[in-house]
Parts: C-alpha cells; sequence; structure tokens
C-alpha cells in the first residue's frame, strides 16, 4: 500500500470514529501567539509539549530553520495574517540546535537537484533570470544569529503593529529545553 493511500485509509477510520472531536475548536489562537518554528520532524510533537500548547492555543508557522528569508514572502504575511485577523498578541521566533539548515550548502543541493532529474539548462534559465540559487538555497552559520535576524525582520516590519512583544528562542530537539534569547517584552 502506497504512503497516500495508507493515509486515505486511516482518515477514513478517524472520521467515521469521530477521533476529530477531541480536537475541535475555532481558529482563533486561544494563548493569542504566533510562533514560528522549523518543520524539523522532531518538533512535531516534542515542541508543543515543550510548551505546554494544545490543539487551538496558538499559530504555528512551519519553515526550513525558523528562518524569515524576506520581509515580504508568505511567512511575514502569515504572521501579519495571524496579528491582524486572527487574534494574535505576540510572536515567538524557535529555532533549534542541530539544525540541518545550519549545514546546508547551495552546491550540494544542486548536485542533488540534478540527480533527482533537473536540467542544466533550468538552473541557468533560473541563473540568467536573476535568481541567486546560492543565495536562495544557503543556511545559516549560527542558530542564535538567525534566529535574532528573524526577531528584527519582524519587530523592523512597517506593518508591524507597536507594542507587540516578538521573542526568539532556541529548542533542543533532544531535551525540550528552551533557551531565550530575546524577550520580546524587553525590547
Amino acid at each position: 500500500m502506497s504512503l497516500l493511500h495508507e493515509v486515505l485509509t486511516f482518515n477514513e477510520k478517524f472520521v467515521q470514529e469521530k477521533e476529530y472531536e477531541k480536537f475541535q475548536t475555532d481558529k482563533y489562537p486561544e494563548k493569542k501567539l504566533v510562533i514560528i518554528s522549523c518543520m524539523d520532524t522532531r518538533l512535531v510533537e516534542l515542541l508543543p509539549k515543550a510548551m505546554n500548547i494544545r490543539n487551538g492555543d496558538v499559530k504555528i508557522i512551519k519553515v526550513a530553520g525558523a528562518v524569515i528569508a524576506h520581509p515580504f514572502g508568505s511567512i511575514m504575511r502569515s504572521v501579519l495574517v495571524a496579528l491582524y485577523e486572527l487574534g494574535a498578541d505576540e510572536v515567538c521566533v524557535i529555532g533549534h540546535y542541530d539544525c540541518g539548515m545550519a549545514s546546508l550548502q547551495a552546491e550540494k543541493t544542486i548536485e542533488k537537484m540534478k540527480a533527482r532529474g533537473v536540467s542544466e539548462e533550468k538552473l541557468d534559465t533560473l541563473r540568467f533570470s536573476g535568481i541567486d540559487l546560492d543565495r536562495f538555497l544557503h543556511g545559516f552559520e549560527n542558530v542564535e544569529d538567525s534566529v535574532k535576524h528573524s526577531v528584527d525582520i519582524i519587530r523592523q516590519h512597517p506593518l508591524m503593529p507597536e507594542g507587540i512583544p516578538v521573542h526568539g528562542l532556541v529548542i533542543d530537539p533532544k531535551t525540550g529545553r528552551l533557551d531565550l534569547l530575546t524577550d520580546g517584552y524587553e525590547a
């Protein structure tokens, strides 16, 4: 059975047995918090448990490295929607130790793309169109600096409402320990 069909078979049973009822909530975050976190699989359950978060408590935006790469990209748009439309009134950027983005190297990723069928012609077309693939596919050197950079992008955004605390933390993916880098209440 394929992964997709395994998921769909499970889902059919999940719905029939009304397992969804224990997760029912509305779209507004109870704790009025939006979190930008890494998509790392180790954090799927660990991060909410380590923060005492349940379904319906917060908005979570998952992105590689918890990095906000562009102030007018989809991640920042999601933060603004959470603040203006969904009732959030605090933001928390949470990176993690041992993050794959810390070792991401554009040239190695491009080689993997080629191995999976992306032609040199397509890569050249992007380059000639002004896309800097090395910059686009570059990770970061230090998780703490990366989190602080994302916090700064949010804080300095021209569309951010005044007085919104923006916090920066790093979680240990082995223990769930949270290390505070930036206390948004003190900014």
